[in-house]
C-alpha cells in the first residue's frame, strides 16, 4: 500500500524575520495566501488519500500543522521534540508504518519546494511507486532534470537505464554542490540530475538498509515503533545525521543490500531555502522588484521587498537594487541578495543578544 511522508521539521532560519522559531518557513503562507506544507499535502493526494499521509514536524509546531492540514489524521501526524536531521526524519515513520502495514511503500517528500506542473510530478511520483514495487531493494530517489548550471544543489550522476521504467537509471554517484564551472560541465553531459532530496522506497527495504548501515538507529527507532510513549527518551538520543550521507550514499557504492535508482522529474523546481529563492516566486513589478504587501519604490531595481507589517505600514524603497527588506510587526532586515544566506549567522547573534525575536 501507498503512502507519503512529508518532513516539515526545518525552522528555516535563513527567512528570518518572517520565519521564526514557531511559525517555520513551510507554515508561512507566502504562496498566494497558502503555505508550502498546504501545497505539499495537495499534491501528496493526487496520489494518495488523507489517511495515507503523514507529516513528520517539530513538536512545537503540531498544532499549527494542525490547523493547516485540518484533514490530516492525528495518528498521523508526528512530533519530534529535537530536530535530528533527515536520517530519523524518514526511519521513525518508516517504521511507523511497517508497523502498520508491513507491505508500505513511501514517498518521502519535502515540505519547502515549489513545484510545477503538478500534473508531472505526479506522473513521475507514480512511476516510482511503481518502480519500488517492482523491485523490493530500490531505493529510488527522485532526479530534477536541470535546466541551468546550479551551484546551490547536489546532484546525482546517472548510471545504467532500467528498463521498462522510462528515464529511470541507477545512481552510481551523489556529487555535492559544485563549482558554476563543474555545474556547467554536470549539465552540458546530460548525466546528471539535480537531487531533489525526495525518495521512495518499500519500508522494509529501507529499514534493512538502516539496521545494515546505521544498526544503532534502526534499534532505536524499532524500540521507538513498539512504545510511542518513551517518544522524549529515545529520539533525542538519536544520531543526528542526513539520510544521504548515512544511507544513499553508501548504497550507491555498493554498502548495503539495496540499489539507489533514479526517476527524473521534468518540472520547474524551487527549494525554498532562503530570500534570494523567494524573490523567485514573488510577483515582479517593471523594474524587476519582487513585491510582497504595501510598498512604493522610486529608482529601484531587482529587490526583494516584502512587508508583512500588516494593515496601515508601508514601505518605501528609493535608490537601490539588489536589497532584501523585510518587515514584520515586530522586526525589520535589510541585505541584499547576494548576502542573504549571511541571515542564518545573523539569526545566531539574535539569540544570543535578544532571545525573543530569533
Amino acid at each position: 500500500m501507498r503512502y507519503v511522508v512529508i518532513m516539515a521539521g526545518g525552522s528555516g532560519t535563513r527567512l528570518w524575520p518572517l520565519s521564526r522559531k514557531g511559525t517555520p518557513k513551510q507554515l508561512l503562507k507566502i504562496v498566494n495566501g497558502t503555505s508550502l506544507l498546504r501545497l505539499a499535502f495537495e499534491r501528496a493526494l493526487r496520489l494518495v488519500p488523507a489517511e495515507r499521509v503523514v507529516v513528520v514536524t517539530g513538536a512545537s509546531y503540531l498544532d499549527a500543522v494542525r490547523d493547516d492540514l485540518p484533514e490530516l489524521p492525528e495518528q498521523n501526524l508526528l512530533g519530534e521534540p529535537i530536530g535530528r536531521d533527515s536520517l530519523n526524519a524518514c526511519a521513525w515513520p518508516a517504521a511507523v508504518l511497517a508497523d502498520r502495514e508491513p507491505e508500505a511503500v513511501i514517498a518521502q517528500l519535502t515540505a519547502d519546494q515549489i513545484i510545477e506542473p503538478v500534473d508531472a510530478f505526479a506522473a513521475s511520483l507514480d512511476r516510482a511507486f511503481a518502480l519500488a514495487e517492482d523491485q523490493p531493494d530500490a531505493l529510488v530517489t527522485l532526479g530534477v532534470v536541470p535546466t541551468e548550471p546550479h551551484t546551490g544543489y547536489g546532484y546525482l550522476e546517472r548510471g545504467q537505464p532500467v528498463p521498462g521504467f522510462g528515464d529511470a537509471c541507477v545512481v552510481t554517484e551523489f556529487k555535492e554542490k559544485p563549482s558554476l564551472d563543474v555545474a556547467t560541465d554536470y549539465v552540458a553531459s546530460g548525466r546528471y540530475w539535480w537531487n531533489a532530496g525526495m525518495f521512495v522506497w518499500r519500508a522494509a527495504s529501507f529499514l534493512e538498509e538502516v539496521r545494515l548501515l546505521e544498526p544503532q538507529t534502526h534499534a532505536a527507532i524499532t524500540e521507538l515503533a513498539a512504545e510511542p510513549g518513551r517518544l522524549e527518551e529515545i529520539f533525542p538520543a538519536l544520531r543526528k545525521v542526513s539520510v544521504d550521507y548515512a544511507i544513499m550514499e553508501p548504497v550507491s557504492h555498493g554498502r548495503g543490500a539495496g540499489r539507489v535508482l533514479s526517476v527524473g522529474l521534468p518540472i520547474s523546481w524551487r527549494d525554498v531555502g532562503g530570500f534570494a529563492s523567494l524573490a523567485e516566486i514573488v510577483a515582479t513589478d517593471a523594474d524587476g522588484n519582487a513585491v510582497e504587501g504595501l510598498a512604493v519604490t522610486v529608482d529601484a531595481q531587482h529587490n526583494l521587498v516584502f512587508n508583512a507589517a500588516g494593515p496601515g505600514h508601508l514601505v518605501g524603497v528609493a535608490g537601490i537594487s539588489g536589497a532584501v527588506v523585510v518587515v514584520t510587526p515586530d522586526a525589520t532586515l535589510v541585505t541584499t541578495l547576494d548576502d542573504a544566506e549571511k541571515v542564518k549567522s545573523l539569526v545566531g547573534r539574535i539569540a544570543e543578544s535578544a532571545p525573543s525575536f530569533a
